[in-house]
């Protein structure tokens, strides 16, 4: 024989309903499933104690592993983010890392140290003119101008070769130096005055030092070249050194640019040195030069 419905409390429901009816309320038929009713209503009220409601939380279907915080943890004992790959190395950098930020960090320091024409109120700020005008000195502009000048006055054709090659030497650096900067765009010292003459784009940018390559290669060149006397072979490399140096005391440049300047310009050399133009590889451009 089945055993009668019992609510939580394990009594007959019966017996439930006859304790919880009033003695004066009507009894219908379907009195039985009101009790009923609201006997289960009792027993799903929201439990007052905590463990009762630490249990459910951990009882109900929606909770998951992760999907929210324990109560008793706190923000402070969350998991940190992961961190992204660039900052795993940044936070752990290599030797090479460290000896170029540092070798950076002396670079900037010594720059600023050397750039005594930076201003007209540096310590050497009333031998800035002369500096300038050692500037223009090395400048392209009258360089370029120089060698058409005195290729269109030559009349020996080996005169004309040597400006030829050095007219083509000269448009190299250039279209190099330019190149080079535009892929590096390092910019200048914080402490420099862009009252240069005559800039253009790229000159807004620093390494490497158009100044120093130019005098490295022009001084070769004319060392290579030219026959001159030990003191004049010697103005020239001292020409070559005080306009690199000038470059840092004007404060148009850092060391690195200047070295790596008088490097390029050394290198250039040998690139011209292996193009070399005569009247057997580019006889166009003699031809053109005699007819003249």
């Amino acid at each position: 024989m089945p055993s009668p419905r019992r609510n939580v409390e394990g009594r007959p429901l019966g017996a439930c309903a006859a304790s919880t009816s009033n003695p004066g309320s009507p009894v219908h038929g379907g009195g039985g499933s009101r009790f009923e009713f609201q006997s289960l209503l009792n027993s799903r009220a929201p439990c007052a104690e905590p463990t009762c409601a630490r249990l459910r939380a951990s009882e109900s279907p929606v909770h998951r592993r992760g999907s929210f915080p324990l109560a008793g943890t706190s923000p402070s004992q969350a998991p940190p983010p992961l961190l992204r790959e660039e900052d795993r190395l940044d936070l752990n950098p290599s030797f090479l890392g460290i000896a170029l930020r540092s070798l950076l960090a002396i670079d900037l320091w010594l720059s600023k140290k050397l750039g005594v024409c930076a201003g007209e109120s540096s310590s050497w700020g009333s031998v800035r003119p002369l500096m300038k005008l050692l500037e223009i000195s090395g400048h392209g502009i009258p360089w370029l101008l120089g060698s058409l000048y005195c290729l269109y006055r030559s009349d020996s054709c080996a005169g004309r070769e040597v400006l030829t090659n050095l007219l083509f030497a000269l448009l190299l650096d250039l279209l190099l130096v330019a190149l080079i900067k535009g892929l590096v765009r390092r910019r200048r010292p914080t402490h420099n005055q862009m009252d240069m003459f005559f800039t253009l784009s790229v000159d807004k940018y620093s390494f490497p030092s158009g100044h120093a390559t130019r005098a490295a290669l022009v001084s070769r060149f004319i060392l290579n070249h030219l026959v001159l006397a030990i003191p004049l072979r010697v103005l020239v490399v001292l020409w070559a050194f005080i306009l690199g140096l000038s470059r840092v005391m004007l404060g148009r440049h850092n060391v690195t640019d200047v070295a790596f300047g008088f490097f390029w310009g050394y290198m250039q050399y040998s690139i011209v040195n292996y193009c070399w133009l005569s009247p057997y590889n580019a006889p166009f451009l003699f031809v053109l030069w005699n007819q003249q």
